[in-house]
């Protein structure tokens, strides 16, 4: 990750002309001019289109530059791989969401504990909130459990 005087690699403020970039990257301003061209990293522009990248635009270009060299691979495979991480962030911040309306929804309809009683011949029966146990015996017992 890079650091760069109180930024972290994931820091999105657009702050460095492209020589610095460059430099921090280790590779030719040129070589950022076509990423940019091809999609694979895209700065920030400036009112008069001068491009300015972030620390996790650097970030990036670090990890282009790892997996064509070092792993081989193509610029264009680099492009897919990119999306596909990104569909899943998306995806798994969508879960998160629906995650958390579940335990709303559970919450609000009572259905965060479950309830069970002793049935007629001495077993357990779940229940669903709201239900009550048949009653063949008087003294049935009603336990509750909650999670922790």
């Amino acid at each position: 990750m890079v650091r760069i005087s109180g930024l972290s690699g994931d820091d999105e403020s657009p702050v460095f002309v492209i020589s610095v970039a460059a430099e921090l990257a280790g590779m030719h301003a040129q070589t950022l001019r076509q990423y940019d061209r091809i999609g694979l990293v895209i700065p920030s522009r400036t009112r008069g289109g001068g491009r300015r990248y972030s620390a996790a635009d650097v970030t990036r270009l670090r990890e282009v530059q790892r997996l064509s060299q070092e792993e081989g691979v193509s610029l264009g495979a680099i492009q897919r791989i990119f999306e596909l991480e990104h569909q899943v962030e998306a995806l798994r911040a969508r879960v998160s969401e629906l995650g958390e309306e579940l335990d709303d929804a559970r919450e609000e309809l009572g259905q965060g504990r479950r309830f069970f009683a002793v049935g007629s011949q001495g077993d357990i029966v779940a229940l669903r909130h709201g239900q009550r146990p048949r009653s063949r015996h008087a003294g049935q017992a009603l336990v509750v459990w909650q999670p922790r």
